[in-house]
């Protein structure tokens, strides 16, 4: 079976680093999982994820070696732009990511590049929202809203891409309680429509969606332990 995600002897360092950050990783993810990074910050987490969505070699750079595969393709064959359409990233402050002067723009920015019709962008914008329950902000400047909505923003924009592959790095890390649930009960609709999401968090309410929990530790991943 081809899997969303296949990543094997994954090694990687950055530029100017001497040491890997990245040792022998081996992953396979399936279709509709939820699966969750943990472990010390500077362990690699992010790194992981920015390799999956293709940042790292293509924007940011850094030595890699071993294989990684999106549903069966080298990620290593395939265009940012291929990318973008199997797997959406949203990281940990929604502000690095939202730069449009509405909600409607924001979200219309990704499909547009991609050379998506008009019509079609429209009715990704309509889904979307309705997705995030952000429908009542869709004309508002993104700087006005909470933290918590701008990330529901952020991740609304890269839905409306339509991968299949979603990863969030730390999405919760800096939202209130209130943003908190309604980030849970999405994680928890998106893995009703089958979406497979790798997500890096340490949150216990966000952890406990996860179908499978693995540590990432002196650059390999292995089965979390709580209380290790």
């Amino acid at each position: 079976m081809i899997n969303p995600i296949d990543i094997n002897d994954l090694y990687f360092k950055y530029k100017f680093s001497s040491d890997y950050i990245l040792k022998g990783i081996e992953l396979a993810v399936s279709k509709g999982e939820i699966l969750a990074l943990t472990g010390l910050s500077g362990s690699g987490k992010s790194t992981l994820l920015n390799i999956i969505c293709g940042i790292i070699p293509h924007i940011r750079k850094g030595e890699v070696h071993g294989e990684v595969k999106l549903w069966g393709e080298n990620i290593k064959d395939l265009k940012i732009a291929d990318i973008t359409k199997k797997v959406g990233i949203v990281f940990q402050d929604p502000d690095t990511q939202l730069f449009s002067p509405t909600v409607e723009d924001e979200i219309a920015f990704g499909p547009e590049n991609l050379m998506i019709e008009r019509k079609e962008i429209g009715n990704r914008i309509d889904k979307v929202l309705k997705i995030v329950h952000m429908e009542d902000y869709r004309y508002q400047n993104p700087n006005n809203l909470s933290g918590g909505q701008k990330q529901l923003i952020a991740i609304a924009s890269v839905l409306a891409m339509e991968p299949d592959i979603l990863l969030f790095d730390e999405i919760t890390a800096q939202i209130d309680d209130d943003g908190k649930k309604r980030i849970k009960e999405l994680i928890s609709d998106l893995k009703k429509e089958k979406k497979t999401i790798v997500l890096v968090e340490h949150n216990l309410d966000i952890l406990n969606l996860a179908d499978r929990v693995l540590e990432l530790k002196n650059g390999k991943l292995k089965e979390y332990e709580a209380g290790e």
